[in-house]
């Protein structure tokens, strides 16, 4: 991919979801790459414009199944999977094993936890392919950039543990705060739960309310667990609560710190803001100042803010993200910039769309 006319040939599976679309939306207008595959079981032989109306303007690849494509004849440089959690195995296997020259970007949990024994916990079923799961890399890209570099296989973080991972790693590296003080009140568009039909998600069912669910018993535990537990080189086991507020795009993360060996709020913004002064895509607010979702929506932005808790020794850490975007398809070209040696905020540096 040296070459500066080359574009790479991405494959989208799972083109007709929230995120497939996001992932067209980016790459689009991404300089080195051409989207030379969508797949879409359930809507084959359309095209992309009868499923998402907004890229009728746009030449693109007809919609097609996955079953029976020929990965090696296709020859990609890169796909990104964005199939549901459980059915990405079994494909991703296929396809690595008959293009090994393919690169891939996971978009869903399969690959996500390095664990065989806690992915069956919490997902109820083995796992499909234990070889590329030991392989994958976990997507992180602030915390695991240079992995990410030599990877075949990139598990793209959840967006709930995107967001809060972000907010708390350097702190928990640093040893800034107690890792059995943590607790992560987290808010949710609708567009987290997927785009298929489902009674629960009808308008009438979640306008004009707010709830908590998955409680105590969320999947994303298991992906936070495992990486705070990596930051802070002991066992985490955190205090987790998502809930779907309805708006459709955005995460809002309000996450509760005590600082260690004295360390202040002041303290703590400090070391978040030394830690991300370099980082395109990580913003932290001067101090008291707390993110809003309505300023990260459509870009692959993380804003972070901190602020005094009135009980002292306490800190109150504010993460928003786009859960499409940064928390989910932004990202994920994230990490195929990363993978093809591509300038890292290629194609993915939009300001957030506001109001």
């Amino acid at each position: 991919m040296s070459a500066q006319n080359t574009k790479a040939k991405i494959g989208i599976l799972g083109a007709s979801g929230y995120t497939g679309a996001e992932l067209a939306r980016l790459l689009i207008r991404h300089p080195r790459v051409e989207i030379a595959l969508l797949t879409a079981d359930r809507r084959a032989g359309k095209p992309m414009a009868d499923v998402f109306p907004q890229f009728a303007p746009y030449v693109l690849p007809t919609l097609t199944a996955i079953e029976g494509a020929d990965w090696q004849a296709l020859a990609l440089d890169l796909a990104f999977c964005a199939l549901p959690h459980g059915t990405t195995q079994k494909v991703v296997a296929d396809l690595m094993a008959r293009a090994p020259a393919t690169k891939v970007v996971d978009l869903s949990a399969d690959f996500r936890l390095a664990d065989p024994t806690s992915y069956a916990r919490w997902y109820g079923h083995e796992h499909f392919a234990p070889a590329l799961q030991k392989e994958a890399v976990y997507g992180l890209t602030e915390v695991y950039r240079q992995k990410i570099k030599a990877a075949r296989l990139v598990a793209n973080p959840g967006c709930y543990t995107t967001c809060a991972q972000l907010a708390l790693i350097p702190l928990l590296k640093a040893k800034a705060i107690d890792p059995d003080e943590i607790v992560i009140d987290a808010k949710s568009g609708m567009t987290g739960a997927g785009r298929a039909a489902k009674e629960e998600m009808l308008f009438s069912e979640v306008s004009e309310g707010f709830h908590a669910y998955g409680v105590g018993h969320h999947r994303h535990m298991s992906e936070l667990d495992q990486e705070f537990s990596l930051a802070a080189g002991r066992e985490v086991i955190v205090s987790f609560t998502p809930h779907l507020v309805p708006m459709n795009r955005g995460i809002l993360s309000t996450i509760y710190v005590r600082g260690l060996d004295k360390a202040s709020p002041e303290d703590l913004h400090v070391l978040l803001a030394k830690a991300y002064a370099s980082e395109p895509f990580v913003h932290v607010l001067p101090f008291r100042t707390m993110p809003q979702t309505r300023h990260v929506r459509g870009s692959n932005m993380t804003f972070v803010g901190v602020a005094a808790d009135r009980i002292d020794g306490r800190a109150i850490i504010c993460s928003a993200l786009d859960n499409l975007t940064k928390g989910a398809s932004g990202q994920a070209v994230q990490n195929m910039n990363v993978m093809l040696g591509y300038p890292e905020t290629m194609g993915i540096d939009q300001v957030a769309l506001f109001p």
